[in-house]
């Protein structure tokens, strides 16, 4: 935001916003705090279920990448921990247009988003079996055939959008145009991830997991410097799969997925992308089954085992 909100006579943070999964609150003109919610939300729609533990397994795994970045010398906005389910961090400002803000603007979030993928899954692997994406666009020989899982022969990145309703895929012009940013600095966010998703499988492959791919957000700090924002690395924004299995032929996944096919199994994906498509009224989300709660909730608190190496224990 560009403008903090009057201090509070007590001291408390400020609510400015919510978003899917956390509400964000103004602490001062330079800092907030992300408070993480057990919501969770797919196809860019809000479910109407909470998962025990979930928002409190987000900000710990989040606060973890960060300081593995801080490890290896990438600057972020993460600053501390300021309870079991909530972060404090550095505040830049959100503008839809960064080039409002002037020539070379800094202190603010770049509205993009950007993926990485490592393997054949996910809304890719949709899109190849659509033929909406060919072979050759993935680095592979043309005419190639494809299958679920497959090793991309490169990092495949993708930009989208991150301040509209739903993400809409972006050229790279379209982003340098939209974000404000120059072809060096693009450039230099996808080394950025490149070496953050390095020390990621470094740091998880011990625990038998394979990292398939993800989504990172930036911000330039008032130096004009870049810097990670957000959160990432977590089973909200990547997708893990457990390598053993892997080596057998299957994909054991520990990511949102588990999610997402739920509602592609139940007809409600389909339904939904229908209604898209056509322009008109989106279906309403349903709610999870009570029993795939509970087993979304353990998800969570095994994926942050998983990735951290720490045993997690509710702190309520």
């Amino acid at each position: 935001m560009s403008k903090s909100p009057p201090p509070s006579s007590t001291g408390e943070p400020q609510y400015l916003r919510r978003g899917k999964v956390k509400e964000v609150y103004s602490v001062s003109p330079t800092e907030l705090e992300f408070r993480f919610t057990n919501d969770i939300s797919v196809f860019d729609k809000h479910i109407p279920s909470e998962i025990p533990h979930k928002g409190e397994t987000l900000n710990r795994t989040s606060a973890f990448w960060f300081e593995s970045c801080r490890t290896h010398k990438i600057p972020n906005h993460f600053l501390r921990l300021s309870g079991p389910t909530s972060m404090r961090v550095q505040r830049v400002q959100v503008v839809p247009r960064p080039r409002s803000l002037g020539p070379h603007p800094k202190n603010y979030l770049i509205p993009l988003e950007l993926i990485v993928r490592y393997y054949l899954a996910g809304s890719m692997w949709d899109r190849v079996r659509s033929g909406s994406v060919r072979p050759e666009e993935l680095g592979f020989p043309a005419g190639k055939h494809l299958q679920f899982a497959d090793p991309l022969p490169e990092p495949h990145f993708e930009v989208t959008t991150k301040l509209e309703p739903i993400d809409r895929p972006l050229t790279i012009e379209d982003a340098l145009e939209l974000s404000a940013l120059d072809r060096r600095q693009m450039d230099e966010l996808k080394e950025t991830i490149l070496k953050i998703d390095g020390a990621m499988q470094r740091e998880i492959a011990p625990r038998g997991l394979l990292h398939v791919d993800g989504k990172k957000e930036f911000g330039v700090d008032a130096d004009g410097a870049l810097m990670v924002v957000d959160t990432f690395g977590t089973a909200d924004e990547d997708r893990f799969w457990d390598r053993d299995a892997f080596e057998r032929g299957r994909q054991v996944d520990f990511s949102k997925e588990f999610v997402r096919q739920h509602y592609r199994s139940t007809g409600y994906y389909d339904r939904l992308m229908a209604a898209r498509q056509a322009g008109g009224p989106e279906p309403e989300i349903p709610p999870l089954p009570p029993l795939l709660v509970d087993e979304v909730s353990r998800l969570y608190t095994t994926v942050y085992q998983r990735l951290t190496g720490q045993p997690f224990t509710p702190s309520a």
